[in-house]
């Protein structure tokens, strides 16, 4: 018995040694120093180069509202000195270092972005410490991986403009740095194109559940907003325009360029007969690219097969197989898909693709391809060996539309499989490729949310948080310092922070504490039960 006691107490001192600061994803190397320095409204900031004036203001409105302590700034002599020093010309953006002393915090880094990722350690110190009392220590720090990434469905259920900067402040909380934004698909187009007006004001209409709600969509100026305000976090957006399937709320508004569909997927697809549908899809490509400055688009390109069928016998697409010699729908898609990434190309923009499009032959330097597909590791082999950067995002473990509680039941599985928290965590993108020569083709990860099952704020929450907190280790911290026991321990204060912002979130170490929300039902959401 004295030896079991022994044992639990050496386990926890070892925890609490490995959750620094209460600082997630897990700092690079943290040498805990002597004292505590006491933040409070007497406390003051400075920066030495006005590229890191909007992070200062950052910092000083993030513990206005979160801690009602009222830092001011000082041209020197400051408490808390932000420093942006010289650097080599390949230089890690994402590299910080951050000094806490009794009477002086100092955050440095050779980019803006390393100093605000500097800030977020020390806000993240502040908010969980006790009696703002920050313990004093040394923190150098970088990030595993350069992409890290989180998907918003928002055709399926619209959320608005509020409730996607809220996620863009949790996202950068967390240090992700990608916002993927699922902007059209069947249920309902949520984009504003000045030169098709109808696109949102009638395929705007209705969402998964609900068919008849008033269209729901972003204005430009909204999207513009919302770009600048995730700027300003270090984030960078990219938008998907979904083709040539997933096309049916488009074929609402415009139904001339409409390729035809299936029993239970009705118009969805764009037509690749007709050369007005090029012009069409060019045109909207065109002010999405002025719209999203990040210089990339996701094109889809996904799930044709599930509404095709017409292209079979549509006159326009038999007339196009002819003339380009294409011998099936799965080279019609290819021939489309190719001239679709070349509108984008002329754009000067990358085009990003689900990982059913490695065999189109596009040119690997201006290509991403996400593989999703878990149970097909060969696409994932192929997009390496043809040389693809590549973001990993596979169904399981980080579809966060799956349930992460063997009792839940309104969200999807895999053969009876779901994502837990720690499954998230333990997501080791390393292990995908082969060799040293495959490792730089693997820019990152990305949790993707869709939102069949997600019918109000609070489901999205649930099925957010804490898992954000668990990718954002995945895709920041490098293997050797993961560690779950650390981790779980950290976690304890973020999840009173949920709390406090009014988050419905599911609590992994008492899972009783929010029960899961019931939701509507359309069709089933298993997929292999």
């Amino acid at each position: 018995m004295k030896l079991l006691v022994l044992a639990l107490s050496l386990f926890t001192t070892v925890v609490f040694a490995q959750a620094p600061g209460n600082v997630i994803p897990m700092p690079d190397k943290y040498v805990k120093g002597e004292g505590i320095f006491v933040l409070n409204s007497n406390s003051t900031i400075s920066y030495n180069n006005n590229q890191l004036k909007t992070i200062a203001y950052y910092f000083q409105n993030e513990l206005l509202s979160q801690k009602g302590i009222t830092i001011q700034q000082q041209a020197k002599g400051a408490s808390i000195a932000l420093v942006l020093k010289p650097g080599t010309k390949n230089a890690d953006s994402s590299a910080y270092q951050l000094s806490v002393k009794p009477n002086q915090v100092t955050i440095s880094a050779s980019h803006p972005n390393g100093v605000f990722y500097g800030v977020i350690s020390l806000l993240q110190m502040a908010l969980t410490a006790k009696n703002n009392q920050i313990e004093a220590a040394e923190i150098t720090d970088a990030a595993a991986y350069g992409w890290r990434g989180l998907m918003l469905d928002e055709s399926r259920h619209f959320f608005g403009k509020q409730k996607v900067k809220s996620i863009l402040n949790w996202m950068a909380f967390y240090k992700l740095n990608t916002f993927h934004w699922h902007l059209t698909d069947e249920p309902g187009w949520r984009l504003e194109i000045k030169k098709y007006p109808n696109l949102a004001l009638i395929g705007g209409i209705g969402d998964f559940l609900n068919p008849g709600l008033p269209a729901q969509f972003y204005t430009q100026a909204d999207i513009k907003e919302i770009v600048a305000y995730a700027a300003e976090r270090y984030i960078k957006v990219i938008p998907e325009i979904d083709m040539p399937g997933h096309a049916t709320a488009a074929n609402k508004a415009y139904p001339e360029y409409s390729g035809g569909g299936s029993a239970g997927h009705p118009e969805f697809t764009f037509n690749p007969g007709l050369e007005k549908t090029y012009s069409y899809l060019t045109d909207i490509l065109k002010e999405t690219n002025v719209l999203f400055p990040a210089g990339m688009i996701h094109l889809g390109g996904d799930e044709v097969s599930y509404g095709n069928e017409k292209w079979k016998s549509n006159p326009d697409i038999l007339k196009l197989r002819e003339q380009k010699n294409l011998k099936n729908d799965i080279e019609v898609e290819q021939y489309f898909m190719k001239r679709m990434a070349d509108s984008l190309y002329n754009l000067r923009a990358k085009a990003i693709f689900w990982d059913e499009m490695v065999d189109v032959g596009v040119p690997r330097e201006k290509t991403i391809i996400f593989w999703w597909r878990h149970d097909k590791p060969g696409q994932l082999r192929s997009a390496l060996n043809k040389g693809y950067q590549t973001v990993l995002c596979p169904r399981l473990p980080l579809y966060f539309d799956f349930v992460q509680d063997s009792t839940h039941q309104y969200g999807r599985k895999w053969n009876k499989l779901y994502n837990p928290v720690e499954q998230v965590y333990q997501f080791d993108a390393r292990s995908f490729s082969k060799d040293a020569k495959e490792q730089p083709l693997i820019l990152g990860i990305q949790a993707d949310l869709w939102t069949e099952t997600v019918d109000g704020d609070a489901r999205l929450d649930y099925l957010l948080f804490p898992r954000i907190a668990a990718l954002a280790e995945a895709a920041w911290t490098k293997n050797n310092r993961k560690d779950f026991a650390a981790f779980s321990n950290s976690l304890k204060p973020h999840l009173t922070l949920y709390g406090q912002a009014g988050l419905y979130y599911y609590n992994p170490l008492k899972p009783l504490q929010n029960p899961e929300l019931p939701v509507k039902r359309k069709k089933p959401l298993n997929y292999k039960d």
